[in-house]
């Protein structure tokens, strides 16, 4: 007789082999959406790492470097709202193994010698692939765990933003310096083709794909409700607020990254290559570490409000100070920690705050809701590393330009994370949702 995959999760306790293979399964589904992600950062990532090269060989000043990198984002925006309606249709295991495989066909065109019109083009395809992705990921993800213990498999699913450029940069850097620019756009291409075919194969969706948030609260939200209402809860707003000046300094640090190491502080192409690794492994590290204690937190019985509202927002208010401190400093190690520390703090706010999206949301709506929620943040995206650009083309130098663009960085994000700390207490929103009544 067949396993049914779902009664696995849902069986009595006394059925100990049945409730193991269903963890195992739902950790196997977790690294393949990480692996999925690691690739999307990976694809994220190049640009800024063939920067340099890239400027050279198409003869793109800073700002046209800056529009080549929110090309990719302005797409991103629309696929993010796509890709969440599209929940409602599709299975999300096939959504997620049809645009895994449109990022490797978007590469192709950049293995040969093409202009800069090609290049945006497929950086534009590529965003439209990449939108859905995070939310996707999420939105299986969080089907395979039940809501109290979602913190740590979303921290898991956003460590990939880290991850891809942590494996990426040295080993793209060398392909760059010691062959070309093109043949970094092969390898990654090669490498989406077969984590598409890896999720093919073993991937799919969970038996909490409509199960309901953690609360008392929020347990009893209905399974659709006026999303109006959803997107008017202070929670929501304090999200999208949030994530927005998160994912400004995320962007940033994708696209401009390298090149700030290279053109702004005058480290060479090699040292650069190993020195950019080093806020995305900082963020993976603590991006897992505060999800674990978010989870934690909450099963000692804190509120929600202080595992995903304050913590979330108070690790981006801090990144945003180290931003600001070191947008003024030279090159040095000092320089250097406060770098990464506000990277890896950044990246960990983001996490830890992710799984209070389904606190929040109707079970039936939830891909729709993560969708916008992400599209909405991803115009950081566009406006960031625009800002940016122009800036260092402004500036009365290189390191003066960058510096200035990462203050003004600093500022935004501490802003909107006090913004958020007022805003986000999801045990709240969720009561008052619960009580609106099915449209």
């Amino acid at each position: 007789m067949a396993i049914d995959e779902d009664s696995l999760l849902r069986s009595t306790p006394g059925s100990g082999s049945a409730l193991d293979a269903g963890r195992r399964r739902a950790w196997l589904v977790l690294g393949l959406l990480l692996l999925l992600l690691v690739v999307n950062y990976a694809d994220k990532a190049v640009v800024g790492l063939a920067g340099v090269e890239m400027k050279r060989d198409l003869g793109l000043s800073s700002s046209e470097f800056g529009l080549l990198t929110s090309a990719f984002f302005l797409p991103f925006v629309v696929g993010g709202v796509l890709g969440g309606a599209l929940t409602r249709k599709f299975q999300a295991r096939w959504l997620l193994f049809g645009i895994a495989v449109l990022w490797a066909v978007s590469l192709l065109p950049l293995t040969w010698q093409v202009g800069f019109g090609v290049v945006v083009a497929s950086r534009v395809v590529l965003g439209f692939a990449e939108g859905p992705t995070t939310a996707l990921a999420m939105y299986i993800a969080h089907s395979w765990f039940p809501a109290a213990k979602r913190a740590l498999p979303s921290s898991v699913i956003v460590s990939g933003a880290a991850l891809g450029p942590v494996i990426a940069a040295p080993a793209l850097t060398w392909v760059i310096t010691n062959h070309s620019w093109h043949m970094a756009f092969g390898a990654l291409a090669a490498v989406g083709a077969f984590a598409a075919a890896l999720w093919l194969f073993a991937g799919r969706e969970g038996p909490e794909a409509v199960s309901s948030a953690h609360g008392a609260a929020a347990s009893r939200l209905p399974d659709r409700l006026p999303l109006r209402k959803v997107f008017g809860t202070r929670t929501v707003i304090g999200i999208m607020v949030l994530f927005f000046v998160a994912y400004a300094n995320t962007s940033v640090k994708v696209g401009w990254l390298p090149l700030y190491l290279r053109e702004g502080l005058g480290y060479s192409a090699g040292t650069a290559g190993t020195l950019v690794s080093l806020p995305y492994l900082g963020g993976a590290v603590a991006v897992i570490l505060i999800g674990w204690i978010s989870g934690r937190m909450t099963k000692r019985g804190l509120s929600n409000r202080i595992t995903r509202g304050v913590l979330g927002a108070s690790l981006v208010l801090a990144s945003g100070v180290a931003t600001v401190a070191f947008a003024g400093m030279d090159a040095g190690p000092l320089q250097m920690a406060l770098l990464v520390l506000g990277s890896s703090l950044n990246a960990a706010g983001f996490g830890a705050t992710f799984a209070a999206i389904s606190d929040v949301s109707p079970a039936g709506q939830r891909g729709v809701v993560l969708g916008v929620i992400t599209a909405f943040y991803s115009l950081a995206g566009v406006i960031a590393p625009l800002m940016m650009g122009r800036l260092v083309d402004v500036g009365s130098d290189a390191a003066a330009g960058y510096g200035s663009g990462f203050l003004l960085l600093g500022v935004v994000m501490i802003v909107g994370a006090v913004a958020a700390l007022v805003l986000v207490d999801p045990d709240r929103d969720a009561a008052k949702l619960a009580a609106t009544p099915d449209p």
